[in-house]
């Protein structure tokens, strides 16, 4: 298998390290539009590993990355850029007869009369519209394939294929007790996909009614997350994870909650407040323009910089309350990880490190004939057992709790 990573920030580079220490593949192409970081992801790995190599690219442009993959005889593009490049990357690698892997779907928008009450286009539309060119390709879009969206998904088809006979509600839930030394305000993941997804309508998903859409940050819960972490109070986010699991899990209702703190919340109101949390560009005196949302991400540090001022835990997973032989049980499937951890064995802190094996697990998965397919298929599509067994093997168990 000969890969294109396309994105070198802080999951990219993460995925490099992770996949340097398997033999699936054949070469990776580590491509971004500033080739320094491209350059420095594969001179970290050391002169020793010649299955890397760095390259120039603008992810935005289709033909560009087509031409890329042409080149490079790649037979998959694994997308590590933000959302806004997942349709151009996607439409990329079909034309190019690749196989595509991504850890964010394509936009949403919101209803334009009910924003929180009816879906407009959901996460990932834009991608499953494309389904039957891809199954005609015969080639595999794999979509939505971090941790969230990704192993919570694969939580979920495990609890439905060897835990429970029927499934009342599956919950992801993502909570951490993490800190930053020295920044009174530092997200640990891209603050671009953070706005996206945080101020957006939050998709919630029932049997009896489909998709409809709540307000942000609604429905406050507390979740006590395992392993020291502890309680965390929750709310409802727009997040893939409710656009995928009813696609291939019968359950009855699906949610995404996300533990971030009243101060991070306010932070996003007031970044909606003064309008900086818009993408379209504004014009400044003396001409030059530039997208608010831009300017906010890049006047906060990098995340991925932030590894030797972090402590704490992560931790990604999916509560999944149901019935199995007409008994009342309920489960939270999970996977953490220590930042002090990721940090020691790959220098990676620890929420771009969970993102990052995913994706990689994934690959070797496909790489080995253990998941075949075709068309946009997500997680759940898959027989969980091999990625779950796979993700232990690589050195970071995941465990289940009894509620």
């Amino acid at each position: 298998m000969r890969v294109l990573l396309v994105g070198a920030g802080g999951v990219g580079t993460a995925i490099t390290k992770i996949a340097a220490r398997r033999s699936f593949f054949d070469h990776m192409v580590v491509a971004d539009y500033d080739v320094s970081r491209a350059e420095a992801a594969v001179a970290a790995l050391g002169a020793d590993d010649t299955r890397f190599s760095a390259a120039r690219v603008d992810a935005s442009d289709r033909e560009a990355v087509t031409g890329l993959l042409r080149r490079e005889r790649c037979d998959v593009l694994l997308n590590a850029t933000d959302p806004r490049f997942v349709m151009p990357l996607f439409e990329a690698a079909l034309a190019a007869d690749a196989h595509y892997l991504d850890m964010a779907m394509s936009l949403s928008s919101p209803h334009p009369e009910r924003p929180y009450e009816e879906c407009g286009t959901k996460l990932g539309d834009g991608q499953f519209e494309r389904a039957a060119a891809w199954e005609e390709a015969g080639r595999l879009a794999l979509v939505g394939f971090g941790v969230e969206p990704g192993l919570s998904d694969v939580f979920a088809r495990y609890a439905a294929d060897e835990l429970f006979d029927e499934i009342e509600e599956i919950g992801v839930r993502d909570g951490a007790n993490l800190t930053v030394d020295g920044y009174d305000f530092a997200p640990s993941f891209s603050i671009w996909t953070t706005i996206e997804e945080c101020l957006n309508p939050p998709v919630i998903w029932e049997k009896d009614r489909g998709w409809f859409t709540t307000a942000p940050f609604s429905e406050p819960e507390v979740f006590d997350f395992p392993e020291g972490i502890g309680p965390v109070e929750c709310v409802n986010v727009e997040h893939e994870e409710v656009l995928l699991i009813p696609r291939w899990v019968d359950a009855r209702r699906v949610t995404f909650k996300y533990g971030l703190g009243d101060e991070f919340i306010d932070t996003l109101k007031t970044l909606r407040k003064l309008g900086l949390d818009r993408t379209e560009k504004v014009t400044l005196p003396g001409g030059a323009e530039v997208s608010p949302r831009d300017v906010v991400a890049a006047c906060l540090p990098d995340p991925a910089t932030l590894g030797e001022r972090m402590h704490g835990k992560t931790c990604a997973g999916t509560w999944v309350k149901a019935t199995k032989d007409g008994r009342a049980r309920e489960v939270y499937l999970y996977h953490v990880v220590d930042n002090q951890w990721s940090m020691k064995e790959y220098g990676s802190q620890a929420v771009v490190w969970q993102t990052a094996i995913n994706p990689v697990i994934a690959l070797e998965l496909v790489a080995n004939g253990t998941w075949t397919g075709t068309g946009v298929l997500g997680p759940e599509a898959f027989t969980p057992r091999p990625f779950l067994d796979l993700l232990t093997a690589y050195g970071s168990p995941w465990g289940m709790r009894e509620q």
